[in-house]
């Protein structure tokens, strides 16, 4: 009898998405809630909570449209890329990284924070007129 050999499995791409309040109520939560579900996941991400911060509160303050609220999603990728989205309602305002940042601005950092912590990052067009900003952080640079 011979035997056959099985196929390889990779693992699979881990999700995990929610929808919250565009509210600073619902920024703060979707930092807790990516910091849970990546422990829960076995990933500690530090560097993964301020990129989800920053992105879950700029949509809070640039991209509400009043009874409309917005997504996050968290994929974890078999090689232990994170890719993080956060999906709001104003496809019209596309972030942008201020060249240069004032030194006494009081916002417009953010962006730059994002960029420091993920390889790759970037806006892509949602339907209903929305917008999608991801950041992918690799697990090299997930913590600082």
């Amino acid at each position: 009898m011979s035997q056959k050999s099985l196929p390889r499995t990779t693992a699979p791409v881990r999700h995990f998405a929610v929808q919250l309040s565009s509210t600073r109520r619902g920024a703060r939560l979707a930092r807790l809630l990516a910091e849970r579900q990546l422990d829960e996941w076995g990933e500690p991400f530090e560097a993964a909570a301020q990129v989800v911060a920053e992105l879950a509160s700029n949509a809070v303050l640039h991209g509400r449209v009043r009874g409309r609220d917005f997504r996050l999603g968290l994929g974890l990728r078999p090689d232990g890329t994170l890719r993080v989205e956060v999906t709001d309602a104003r496809g019209d305002r596309v972030p942008r990284v201020p060249d240069p940042v004032a030194p006494d601005a009081e916002s417009g950092r953010g962006l730059l924070l994002v960029a420091a912590y993920a390889g790759r990052w970037g806006v892509d067009a949602a339907p209903a007129g929305c917008k999608t900003v991801w950041a992918e952080l690799a697990p090299d640079r997930a913590d600082p």
